[in-house]
Formats: C-alpha cells, sequence, structure tokens
C-alpha cells in the first residue's frame, strides 16, 4: 500500500506558479513544472479542484454528476497578492499560495475551514504507467468526519483509514474494509461548521482520517486526476444535500415500494410463492412485495423462467397481483455462455461483452457456471441490456433486484485489471471501471425497467454502486448476519448511507446469514420499518425468516410494528419527497440534529427520520429499555406522550413491544389507515397527531396519486401545518399548494400534552361545540373531526 508517507523519494509535488488565467468561475494555475490547477466555483459555497501534471487534463467525463446539476455563475471576486492569489464568493475565501500551489480555504469569519498540509501531490506507477494521486489536509482543531457511505465502522471516522473498492463481502463483520458500494464523499465538521469534500475518482481509493498522522488527512487513489469538490454548508444538512444535487436525486418511487417487503433465496415453486402471500393475508400481516430470487430462472439464466418451477409465470403473477402482491425479481450481471441461449446469442452477435486486454471474452464463474460480462460502460450496450426487461415487465414484474455487479466472481473476486471498457468514449482497464461497473448496471437495468413500467414509476435495487446510483436504484447492505453486532451495524449503515446521499436504503432484516431468534428478530423489525427500504430477506440454508416463523407471540409483535410502518406511510412519503425535492437525507446521525451540542458528535445509534421523529434501536438482548441522548428541545415519547427535555441522556422503557420512538414538540404527524397492501381500499379519513408546544413549529405532507408521473406537472398537493401553542391555548393553521385532490374529507385531529382544558374552539371562525371534541383520559389525548380543507382550527 503506498500512501502520503511512503516513497518520499518517488513523490512528485507541484512548482511556483507562473500565470494564471481566468473566465467568469474558472480559473487556471500555471506552475513551473507543467502542473495546472482548474479551480471552478460551481456555486458560492462548491468549488471544484483539478489537478493536471503534464501540462493538460484529460477529457472531462464522469459518471457521478448529475445531467440536471445547472448552478447559476456565483458572484466573484478575484485578487493577486504578493504571495497568493484570493478568490472571494459570497460565503467563502479560497486562497492559492504561489510558492507550492497550496489551498485554503475559510469562511467569511476567518475561520479555516480546510487547509493544505503537502497538498496535491504524485507518484509515478511504472506497472500501469497510471500517476497515485495524493492530497493530504492538516486536521483542524477538534475535527471530526462522517459519510463514505457503506462503511461497517462507527458513525464517526476519525483515526480510520478505509478503501473504495467494492467487494463481495459475504458475512462482512465491524470494520470489515472495503463493502459494496463506492461513494468517495465525506463530511468534516469542527468549530461546529460542517464541509464535504467529494472525490471524484473512479479508481481504488483511500481515505486515511488521521489515522497515520493524528494531524492530517489525507486521499489518494492508483489512477485518474486528482478531483475533488469542496462543499461548504455551514449546516451538516446542508453539505448533504448540496452534494446529492451535485450527483443527482432519485425520482419519487412508488408508494407501494415504501411497504413491508419479503424475500428469501428463494421462494420457489409457485406454491411455495403462493403460500407466503396466503400466509400474510391469512394473518392479516400487511405485505406489499415478495421477491424471487435465482432459482425462479431456468439454470440461472438471466431474463428466463424455470419451466419446471413456474411454468406460467404470467398467470401467477396476475393472480398475485390480484391480492396485491407486487413480484420483484433478480437480475446479476453474468450471463451463461451457452449457444443455445438466446441473451447470450444476442451478446455474442453484437459484440456486448467485457474483453481481456489482448482481446478475448472476459470469462468468470458466478451462479449459472462459466459466464461473460456485458460492458455496461457502453451506450449500446445499455440500450440493449434496458430492452432485455420487456418480457420481464410484460408478464407483470413490478421491480427489478441487482446482485453480484461489484462486480463479483467466484473464487476470484472480481474481474482481472486487464479487462478492458468504453467508460462512455474514454477506454480504459477494470482499475478505472471496476468501482462504477455496478452503477452502470444499475442504469441500465433503471432504463428498462422505466420504459417498460411506464406511464407507473419504475423500482430498482441494486447491491454495489458508485456516488449518483441513488438516480437510478435502491439499495441494501449486503449479505450480514442474523447477530447483535450485525443489528447495531445496520442502524449505521443505513444512516451513514443516508448522509451519503443515498438515502433508499435498507438491511436484510433478521439477517441473511444464520437464523435469528425471535427476540432479535422483532427488534431488528422493530428498526427496518424506520429505513426507507424494509424488507426481511434471508438465506434458505437457514430456516424460515417470515413474521410468524417465531411463535404466535413474536408473531403478533411483528404484525404490530409492520402495521405501524403502513400507519406512519403519509410521514415517510412526505419525507421521501423532501429527499427528492432538496436532497434532505431521510435518516439523519444525531449530530445532524444538533452540530452545536459536542455530546452529539460520538453518538451513533439515535438517529432522526425525517423532520419530526427520533428513534434509537435496542441492539442487545434481555433488554427492558435503553440509554439514549435526546437532542436539545421538547420531546413525547411516542407510546405514553410522557413530555421529556432534551440535551442530556434519558432512559427510554422499551419491552419488546416497543421501539424507543419520540415526537418533536409542536410537531403534525399525518398517519394512514392500516392496509394490507398500498391501495387496498381508498382512505376516508387522515389523522393528524398534534403535539402541543409553547412555541412555534411547522410540519408538511406530501400527497399525490402514489403512482404516475402527475406530480411532476403539478397533480400534487404540499400541505403545511403551523401549530402555535401556549399555556392556554393551541392553534393549527393549514396552508395548502398544489392540484391534487385526495380521497378523504376528512381528518381525525388528536390532540397531544394539552395543558389546559379546552373551553372554546373554533374552526375558520365557526364555534364548534366543545362536546364534539372527545377526551381519552388513559392516553392523554383529545380527539376532534375537522374537514380536510380547513384553514385555522383555534383551542382555548
Amino acid at each position: 500500500m503506498i500512501n502520503d508517507l511512503a516513497n518520499r523519494k518517488g513523490e512528485l509535488f507541484p512548482g511556483t506558479i507562473i500565470n494564471c488565467e481566468f473566465e467568469n468561475n474558472n480559473f487556471y494555475f500555471y506552475c513551473d513544472n507543467n502542473v495546472i490547477l482548474h479551480l471552478k466555483a460551481v456555486t458560492d459555497k462548491v468549488i471544484r479542484f483539478r489537478y493536471a501534471v503534464d501540462g493538460d487534463f484529460e477529457k472531462d467525463f464522469s459518471y457521478a454528476l448529475a445531467d440536471t446539476y445547472e448552478p447559476e455563475i456565483p458572484t466573484l471576486e478575484f485578487k493577486e497578492k504578493a504571495d497568493h492569489f484570493r478568490i472571494t464568493t459570497n460565503r467563502i475565501i479560497i486562497t492559492v499560495w504561489k510558492e507550492n500551489l497550496l489551498v485554503k480555504i475559510l469562511d467569511k469569519s476567518g475561520t479555516i475551514l480546510i487547509e493544505d498540509e503537502r497538498g496535491f501531490h504524485w507518484e509515478y506507477d511504472r506497472e500501469t504507467g497510471n500517476n497515485i494521486v495524493k492530497i493530504s489536509k492538516k486536521v483542524q482543531s477538534g475535527e471530526h468526519y462522517y459519510g463514505l457511505g457503506d462503511k461497517s465502522s462507527n458513525m464517526n471516522l476519525r483515526g480510520r483509514r478505509v478503501q473504495n473498492w467494492g467487494s463481495d463481502t459475504y458475512g462482512y463483520g465491524k470494520n470489515t474494509d472495503p463493502l459494496y458500494k463506492n461513494i468517495p464523499f465525506y463530511i468534516g465538521l469542527h468549530q461546529k461548521i460542517a464541509y464535504g469534500m467529494f472525490f471524484d475518482n473512479s479508481f481504488r481509493s483511500f481515505f486515511d482520517f488521521a489515522a497515520e498522522r493524528s494531524n492530517v488527512t489525507s486521499y489518494w487513489a492508483y489512477g485518474g486526476e486528482l478531483n475533488y469538490y469542496f462543499i461548504y454548508g455551514p449546516k451538516l444538512v446542508e453539505v448533504t444535500e448540496q452534494y446529492t444535487c451535485l450527483t443527482g436525486k432519485p425520482e419519487l418511487p412508488p408508494l407501494w415500494t415504501l411497504g413491508y417487503h419479503q424475500c428469501k433465496w428463494s421462494y420457489y415453486p409457485e406454491e411455495k410463492v403462493k403460500e407466503i402471500a396466503a400466509g400474510f393475508r391469512d394473518r392479516q400481516i400487511p405485505c406489499d412485495a415478495l421477491y424471487l430470487d435465482i432459482d425462479y430462472m431456468e439454470g440461472f439464466r438471466c431474463f428466463t423462467w424455470s419451466k419446471e418451477y413456474f411454468p406460467n409465470p404470467k398467470r401467477m403473477l396476475q393472480e398475485l397481483a390480484q391480492d396485491g402482491f407486487k413480484i420483484v425479481v433478480i437480475i446479476d450481471p453474468g450471463i451463461k455462455i451457452d449457444k443455445d441461449y438466446w441473451v447470450y446469442q444476442e451478446g455474442m452477435a453484437n459484440d456486448y461483452f467485457c474483453r481481456r486486454a489482448d482481446g478475448p471474452l472476459m470469462k468468470g464463474s458466478v451462479w449459472p457456471g462459466l459466464c461473460n460480462f456485458p460492458d455496461y460502460t457502453r451506450p449500446d450496450v445499455r440500450e440493449w441490456w434496458a430492452g432485455l426487461f420487456k418480457s420481464l415487465m410484460e408478464v407483470g414484474v413490478r421491480g427489478v433486484w441487482n446482485d453480484m455487479n461489484e462486480p463479483a466472481v467466484f473464487e476470484q473476486g472480481t474481474f482481472p485489471d486487464d479487462v478492458r471498457f468504453d467508460y462512455d468514449g474514454h477506454p480504459c482497464s477494470h482499475k478505472k471501471a471496476h468501482n462504477i461497473y455496478g452503477m452502470q448496471m444499475a442504469r441500465a437495468t433503471y432504463m428498462g425497467v422505466k420504459k417498460y413500467s411506464y406511464p407507473n414509476r419504475p423500482f430498482t435495487i441494486t447491491r454495489s454502486g458508485y456516488s449518483g446510483v441513488q438516480r437510478f436504484a435502491s439499495t441494501w447492505t449486503g449479505d450480514n448476519i442474523a447477530s447483535w453486532e450485525h443489528m447495531w451495524l445496520a442502524n449505521i449503515q443505513c444512516q451513514r448511507l443516508s448522509i451519503s446521499g443515498y438515502s433508499f436504503a435498507g438491511s436484510d432484516i433478521g439477517g441473511f446469514i444464520e437464523t435469528p431468534s425471535g427476540e432479535l428478530y422483532i427488534r431488528w423489525l422493530a428498526l427496518g420499518i424506520f429505513h426507507p427500504f424494509c424488507r426481511t430477506h434471508s438465506s434458505g440454508d437457514h430456516g424460515d425468516q417470515e413474521p410468524w416463523s417465531f411463535g404466535e407471540e413474536n408473531t403478533a409483535l411483528a404484525k404490530k410494528f409492520i402495521q405501524l410502518r403502513y400507519q406512519f406511510m403519509p410521514y415517510m412519503y412526505t419525507t421521501f419527497w423532501q429527499y427528492v425535492s432538496k436532497g434532505t437525507p431521510m435518516l439523519k446521525p444525531l449530530v445532524y440534529l444538533d452540530q452545536y451540542d459536542s455530546e452529539t458528535y460520538l453518538r451513533m445509534a439515535e438517529f432522526g427520520l425525517g423532520d419530526n421523529l427520533l428513534v434509537c434501536p435496542i441492539t442487545q438482548p434481555e433488554a427492558d429499555g435503553r440509554w439514549l441522548y435526546l437532542p436539545r428541545g421538547n420531546w413525547y415519547y411516542y407510546w405514553t406522550d410522557e413530555l421529556v427535555t432534551g440535551g442530556k441522556e434519558i432512559w427510554a422503557h422499551a419491552g419488546l413491544d416497543r421501539i424507543p420512538l419520540y415526537v418533536q414538540a409542536g410537531a403534525v404527524v399525518p398517519m394512514a389507515p392500516v392496509q394490507q397492501y398500498v391501495g387496498e381500499k381508498e382512505i376516508e379519513e387522515l389523522t393528524l397527531h398534534v403535539y402541543h408546544k409553547n412555541g412555534a413549529h411547522e410540519s408538511t405532507l406530501f400527497e399525490d396519486a402514489g403512482e404516475g408521473y402527475g406530480y411532476e406537472t403539478g397533480d400534487c398537493m404540499v400541505k403545511k401545518f403551523t401549530t402555535v401553542g401556549t399555556t392556554a391555548s393551541l392553534s393549527l393553521q393549514q396552508t395548502a399548494t398544489g392540484a391534487f385532490i385526495a380521497s378523504y374529507h376528512t381528518y381525525k385531529v388528536v390532540l397531544h400534552g394539552l395543558p389546559f382544558e379546552i373551553t372554546s374552539s373554533e374552526m375558520d371562525d365557526y364555534s364548534l361545540p366543545i362536546s364534539q371534541i372527545i377526551k381519552d383520559e388513559n392516553l392523554k389525548t383529545q380527539t376532534i373531526y375537522l374537514k380536510a380543507d380547513f384553514k385555522t382550527l383555534a383551542l382555548k
């Protein structure tokens, strides 16, 4: 391993700046040894740094960046001083030193945000001909680091060294590195100010967060350019939002994808699938999606159906659809070498498969046996691959699940380094393409599923990906183990993915490998219902893992938690819309909820979901509660309505029938009636849980049809609920914008924590009889029914 300290004799550094040219928001600094720095002020808070070492840049190309990202050119001030150049935006100050091209960025108050230590440097790799590009920066006082996507380590990365090289890591553990995904984006926090750093380089890369030297953070890659984006917050959530906008926001998923999903390796034959479906409906346990793993295929050949196990898939899927089930099928990248197999025939006829450096086709063994692998970095191959989904979607498949796309190959791990790729007109080896292979497969899959799902929205899921893959697919955390440690890891990994721009994520609930106890399964399910992607998945080698597999008592608890997921559906969907609209992470670690409280910096169990919920799973056996840190402010314990003041550690009592769950005071939380699947019945009434607060608070509800693209042309509704409370009053105001008309006409408004007896009630200046307010002495709540189009409710 070569890092920023090793082999100093072979390391090269920029010379002295001899010239500077600039136009609009682009600045070029030329050094006397042919090094060039291209600095681009993308916005007043996003700055791109790109270095060339041989007097010229490579072609500018990235799979990570969103085509839709076109911010306005910021207003800039440029000055040349005796020993440095200074570029000032409305938000930050960038200094470039003439002598050595070192960079320092400050905010407008003069606080150093980042500062080069040795700065950019590089080393020639004689074996590959590439440059190993590196940069090192000073660790600021009290600095902490977060992000980097799917890493199975503590939330705070300080003191860790990690790498990005997507790997099939069956049964990984805590601190296993690397894992499946490659997201070279991290967030720094010091002086209560946040910034982000996105190193857009698809080669194998490393990040050292003060692990080797306590005062230095560095990152490097085994090829390509030193090309990174600095993103100024100053709030943590703003950093993630800007990064997500830069690399692309997803479209809204179909509402059913936020329901509960059930998967196993594998459900077959047809009778078994129907047995599982009946198991849900007979027990009245909600479920929207069932998954078919590789055994649904004919000899593991992609885009085929087993004639023995599924002789008439169209009929089967139609029958399941009538009972509300959507079927998601797996598709891997390996195409079996079989001259009688139509997909193989097409791939060979059009030369769509990857080749080795000297021309032979890349061959590797995966589930079907010896396979060839499509080059998804070619546009024509992506178009071909997308077209293959027509046959699946026409028989009724509703979603597609990409696996083994790191890419994984049995016995050898992945492709050899000499495999060649088109890379969209920028030919390269596997060294450069490996980390983006899964993303480009997901992209091609998304293209096909979207085309053949229309006018419905597509649903895809991928195991591997690179920055920007969130545009194309949801994800999960891979082949985990049925253990308490892995449940703990699932909590960390999903939070980390969320702040790394990839919110639509979940874990295999209960663990994929081995069999959980009933207690572990219920605790994990209680966590999983608060993850955007909610799916139980297990290996067929380790017993049953359906919600009814752990005895009657646990079945009842599983049903309770899955029903709760469906009740929270309006809230979860609104949170997803906020992610799609602004790039706001759906799950927020505790530090994201209050970066001004240093007590949050090292905590990782607690997380926020959306604007108003705080969740903290119990991740050890035989516990009837746990200690957790509650952010500053006032919070209601969901299960008892106990009002608790935050900014301190508290004990949350939670038997197996509860998960520590808190609601922010002042919140309006929308909840729906329980359905067995999304769209089972027309919703006639929506419940609004209103939590009193001394002060004002705003909450949001987004609504649309839950399917189709009407929301893109205004057929949606955004409702803002504003609560203003005192010790003697509460007002609730509703404003609505948009054209969507919901099916319900009534709100059931449940009032929590009122500190006064209601003596008068008015809705839109009309008095409401006090007798219409229903008290529940046990729950300490009061309920009132309102027209869904009300404007103001005033209680005194």
